[in-house]
């Protein structure tokens, strides 16, 4: 398939391409085709948000998942290429007869680039050049089962200003297994309470379903790599959402990127969880527990009553030591046994890594998650 060319009509090589709609029955007279503010040619209930760079190995079997939904109201695919060099526009395009066959209409634009600007970026392009109600968010390495689009659309129209995620199913079955189990077991109120975990968020986006409304709201994605939160409420759907193996094109995080999402996540749990306490216990005593520890706020580091553990090496020394503190003398926080220890807690222990072990332990207690812990795992 040959590569779509990236040019304006005059010749002139194009840094950024308009959006491209095949346009049916009468446009509005303005000419105007995107989302956001523009008209439409007809009403659109539900916008497919693709972001897409370099993913031609996938872009057939995303694409067929959108031809086969059982959807019946009105769809459209907004699909952004971020700089692909390997065809995935062509590819695209060539999806275009029959997706207006199955009723679903099509724009598509992007940029070419020496580099990608991000997923943000191409997130966001996509949004502004639909013109939905509903954004359905779709990654490319990603099939959607068919009934995902009408069970999360018939959801939302009774949960406005909430986020829809659905379950996932891995191919090949089996890969990040302790992922795909928290994602698909993940109860109601572990929606608010596990959002400081590293797994987080905790509707993983490619399952995201929301009224334009309420994404406006809420606010675009940041384009330089940051996060933002929701304080509106989620719901997560019993449906399946088959993901694919690949990575859209992304490259593994690196160690700045670690530990920038590290810092925002300490920032949001301060904010959120820790300022509202007295004082709290770091259940941990290991690596994780003190890397916690010395990336809180000084006010915040006076409020940990103590560590607590299972290693009974860590507990028989009695305290941990804050070597790098300025304060003399320098702070040593008690390590107890995790049984000795008081709540309120937070948990820097893996879940699922240790055959139910600390989960028994953590039962044991009798305590209420989001109130007399979070985890931060």
């Amino acid at each position: 398939m040959s590569t779509c060319s990236l040019e304006h009509p005059n010749g002139q090589k194009a840094e950024s391409l308009p959006a491209k709609r095949l346009c049916k029955g009468v446009c509005a007279q303005d000419g105007s085709v995107g989302g956001g503010g523009g008209k439409a040619s007809r009403a659109v209930e539900v916008s497919i948000v693709i972001p897409v760079h370099n993913a031609s190995c996938w872009l057939d079997e995303c694409l067929q998942g959108i031809v086969d939904q059982d959807y019946t109201g009105s769809m459209e695919l907004s699909v952004y290429d971020d700089a692909s060099t390997d065809g995935s526009r062509a590819i695209v395009e060539g999806w275009r007869e029959r997706l207006e066959r199955r009723g679903v209409s099509m724009v598509i634009s992007g940029h070419d680039s020496a580099q990608p600007r991000g997923v943000g970026h191409a997130k966001n392009q996509a949004v502004s050049q639909s013109s939905g109600k509903y954004l359905c968010f779709q990654d490319a390495d990603d099939v959607m089962m068919p009934q995902r689009i009408h069970l999360q659309y018939e959801a939302c129209l009774f949960n406005s200003t909430s986020l829809i995620g659905c379950q996932v199913r891995r191919d090949p079955e089996g890969s990040t297994e302790r992922y795909t189990r928290w994602i698909n077991n993940i109860s109601q109120d572990q929606l608010s309470t596990q959002v400081y975990t590293s797994h987080g968020p905790t509707v993983i986006m490619p399952t995201w379903f929301c009224s334009r409304h309420w994404f406006q709201r809420v606010g675009t994605f940041d384009e330089g790599g940051k996060v933002y939160t929701s304080h509106g409420p989620t719901v997560i759907m019993p449906t399946w959402f088959c993901s694919g193996i690949g990575s859209s094109g992304s490259e593994p995080l690196t160690r700045a990127a670690r530990e920038t999402i590290w810092n925002l996540r300490v920032a949001f749990l301060q904010e959120r969880v820790i300022n509202q306490w007295e004082s709290f216990t770091i259940w941990n005593a290991g690596k994780q527990g003190r890397k916690l520890y010395r990336c809180l706020s000084s006010s915040n580091q006076k409020k940990v009553r103590a560590f607590c553990d299972v290693d009974e090496n860590k507990i028989k020394k009695g305290f941990y030591t804050y070597e790098e503190s300025k304060e003399r003398p320098k702070p040593q926080i008690p390590v107890l046994h995790y049984r000795d220890a008081s709540p309120p807690y937070i948990i820097c222990v893996k879940l699922d890594m240790t055959g139910g072990v600390f989960e028994e332990n953590l039962k044991s207690l009798h305590l209420e998650e989001g109130v007399d812990y979070y985890h931060f795992n």
